[in-house]
């Protein structure tokens, strides 16, 4: 059904946008799961360290911060793209979905980089269960951002073309969940894996 069609039939419309919304409210909630589970694994194998160093011996908080700021930034990118379209600004809206992309990039290149460093250390997924555990959750958080930002390449694609029609502005507006759910996740990350692990070694 085209977005004409949707037109001519607003209950039609309404009740394809609850749906849409409704099935991907149940797709963050499967999300908040898997991210639990990698949570409570962690938890678990959080002083497994076998030997190996633990998370004070191997984590740059500062480097960690900085990455934390630059997600933290998209997301205030992310808030004015949706106030530009609220106000029917269509190339206001493209210019802060692609500053947001630049930012999510970068911060999954602070992250690869980060990843890099501990490998080349001999600090691998594979030297202890905390090490393992620490890699999986971190990695399945950046793996997101990457969609997210595959998500919103797409959508500025769909917005310089088609403009801010009706479907747009629903994607708009459920890749801004997905994003604020990823910086939400991230800030757990900082604090529980980070934070505690340079604190509380």
């Amino acid at each position: 059904m085209t977005n004409e069609t949707l037109a001519q039939f607003p209950e039609e419309a309404k009740n394809e946008d609850s749906a849409v919304v409704f099935g991907f409210w149940m797709y963050l909630m499967g999300d908040f799961i898997l991210f639990a589970g990698l949570f409570a694994t962690y938890a678990v194998l959080r002083n497994n360290t076998f030997g190996g160093p633990a998370g004070s011996a191997i984590f740059n908080l500062p480097f960690v911060l900085i990455e934390t700021l630059v997600l933290l930034t998209s997301s205030f990118t992310c808030g004015l793209s949706l106030l530009a379209a609220r106000k029917g600004e269509a190339r206001r809206v493209v210019g802060w979905l692609i500053a947001t992309v630049v930012l999510g990039l970068s911060f999954a290149a602070l992250e690869i980089s980060e990843f890099t460093r501990l490998v080349m250390a001999g600090n691998g997924p594979q030297r202890s269960g905390f090490l393992s555990a620490y890699f999986t959750l971190v990695e399945v958080h950046g793996l997101h951002v990457l969609i997210g930002c595959l998500w919103v390449v797409a959508l500025i694609v769909a917005i310089s073309i088609r403009g801010l029609t009706r479907s747009n502005m629903r994607k708009l507006a459920l890749w801004s969940l997905f994003w604020h759910f990823l910086e939400i996740v991230w800030i757990f990350i900082f604090v529980i894996v980070y934070l505690l692990g340079v604190m509380y070694p």
